[in-house]
């Protein structure tokens, strides 16, 4: 029997600090490209923390009103150092944004009629566009485990952008539907493994 790869020690808070700050410094693309970005290095990387664990904190995150990355990292901040983890995971995942935020936003103002101000700015978007994408397709892939999740991902999609159906509707309508019929959905969740 083969041992499992040994977890590293526990992350002390100055190795968290560092971490929380790289990401507010780093963070693009929205909820989508900080929340990959918090899996790629929390659990692929450093393992922090389990698959298992982000992604249930991930679910929670979701279903409170607010930005859900934020949520995600304040939570995780939390249950690595208790009370001053979170704060400071909230903390730095905002600052170093908005400092960054503050500058664009005066470059632009004061030099956004430049052309190569107009260029680096219009070069930005597609890559923005890519990794929102791609971090949308990452946590998509490890959470969406059957064909049955990726037709309720599909589902709630079009209901979103197509009949413009609020999201707490959406949540309300698969609790039901995966509550009210859970033995009758067992079956259909084991007949899409099989698929």
């Amino acid at each position: 029997m083969s041992a499992s790869p040994q977890r590293p020690p526990h992350p002390s808070l100055r190795e968290a600090f560092f971490y929380w700050l790289k990401l507010g410094f780093i963070s693009f693309g929205g909820p989508a490209g900080q929340i990959s970005m918090m899996h790629q290095e929390l659990v692929e990387k450093r393992r922090w923390i389990s698959e298992h664990r982000f992604l249930h904190a991930l679910n929670y995150c979701m279903l409170l009103p607010g930005p859900e990355a934020q949520q995600l990292a304040v939570y995780i901040g939390w249950m690595l150092h208790r009370s001053w983890g979170g704060i400071m995971a909230g903390t730095l995942f905002v600052l170093p944004s908005l400092l960054i935020l503050i500058t664009l936003t005066y470059v632009y103002l004061a030099y956004g009629d430049v052309t190569l101000v107009k260029g680096v700015f219009n070069g930005i978007k597609p890559a923005v566009v890519a990794i929102v994408v791609f971090a949308a397709w990452r946590i998509g892939s490890r959470a969406l485990k059957n064909n049955v999740l990726w037709a309720f991902a599909a589902a709630s999609f079009v209901a979103i952008f197509a009949f413009h159906v609020p999201f707490p509707y959406i949540v309300l309508a698969a609790g039901i539907v995966l509550t009210g019929g859970t033995s009758k959905m067992e079956g259909v969740m084991d007949l899409a493994e099989e698929i």
